[in-house]
């Protein structure tokens, strides 16, 4: 694998080329290099591949090919990789060693829709069926009724008959898988969801909206713990957001979306710099160009190396509403 090295890479970025250069100049050619021979990727090139890392780097390539008719035999290759890797019971593992499905298969039946190949919808179906059947633990009707018996109180305010999805099946629900399954299931026509997608979506969403930190915006689980607000992230605002993209006018969504345009000046790590473009791009909303470029932020961070980071600056500099489907909103 021939792979620049960092020094070579962060000389190119403290240019401080604009994004859509960067990412076409070393964000998409560094994925095309960073692919395994057994055509996945992992988080770093020459790490083992994974299912997370494969699907952002599709992700990104898929978006490249979609407009410039390329890299068809590295997304070939990729979408391989990802479909050999789903287990019998539809789900995908974290890792190739692990037997027990997680979090990334909704992550997966995304990037697989996303391919626009009909020979993948099986294994989307199956993929869905299993997230649609993951049911958190923590909110079951029994959990719940332990909890009002218990004399130690409670430390937050969640309404735990709301329920999302978890990193681990059976678990609890938190923000960002719940986020990730959301747009899974937004991929697909109602007719080829499963029976019970209705109903998971609209407890999904509930969830996103009462898990909201006070002032907009969320992090990773509790909006409030002890009395105590939360402080919002980047990260889970991002995907939160954009798996409520079909409620714009709610007034949750426009509380949190201003406070990702209040802290976009304060962002430091290319990832985030680069899911929070993406963010304000769904909504419709302009970004200041006069400020810190992706070549910045990636050079600054030493973050050169990282799948998921060149994956995420490539997508930012793309029109979101091109391989985001889904409602299109505008400012």
């Amino acid at each position: 694998m021939d792979i620049a090295p960092a020094e070579e890479l962060a000389s190119v970025a403290m240019e401080s080329i604009p994004d859509t250069s960067f990412a076409e100049n070393f964000c998409v050619s560094f994925l095309r290099q960073a692919q395994n021979s057994d055509g996945g990727w992992g988080f770093r090139p020459d790490a083992t591949s994974r299912a997370e890392p494969t699907c952002w780097a599709l992700k990104a390539l898929i978006a490249v090919g979609a407009a410039e008719h390329s890299d068809a035999e590295a997304i070939l290759r990729g979408l391989n990789f990802l479909t050999a890797g789903q287990l019998p019971d539809g789900s995908w593992p974290a890792t190739p060693e692990e037997k027990n499905g997680c979090w990334v298969t909704s992550l997966a039946c995304w990037v697989l829709a996303s391919s626009g190949d009909g020979k993948y919808s099986k294994a989307i179906g199956d993929g869905l069926r299993w997230v649609c059947d993951d049911w958190p633990r923590d909110s079951s009707p029994w959990r719940r009724w332990l909890r009002k018996l218990s004399s130690s109180g409670r430390h937050s305010k969640q309404n735990d008959a709301l329920r999302g999805w978890g990193w681990t099946p059976g678990t609890s629900s938190w923000v960002e898988p719940t986020a990730f399954a959301l747009l899974a299931l937004e991929s697909q026509p109602a007719i080829a969801l499963p029976g019970n997608a209705e109903e998971r979506r609209k407890l999904g969403e509930a969830l996103l909206y009462d898990r909201m930190c006070p002032g907009g915006g969320w992090n990773c689980g509790n909006p409030e713990v002890y009395g105590v607000a939360g402080e919002p992230l980047v990260i889970p605002t991002t995907w939160a957001l954009l798996a409520l993209r079909r409620h714009p006018e709610r007034s949750e969504n426009i509380e949190s979306l201003a406070w990702m345009e209040k802290n976009f000046a304060h962002i430091k790590g290319p990832g985030s710099y680069a899911l929070a473009r993406i963010c304000l791009s769904g909504y419709g909303c302009k970004r200041n160009e006069d400020g810190p470029g992706a070549g910045d932020y990636h050079a600054k961070n030493e973050s050169l190396q990282s799948v998921e980071a060149a994956a995420w600056t490539s997508l930012a500099a793309r029109d979101t509403n091109k391989w985001l489907p889904g409602a299109s909103v505008k400012r």
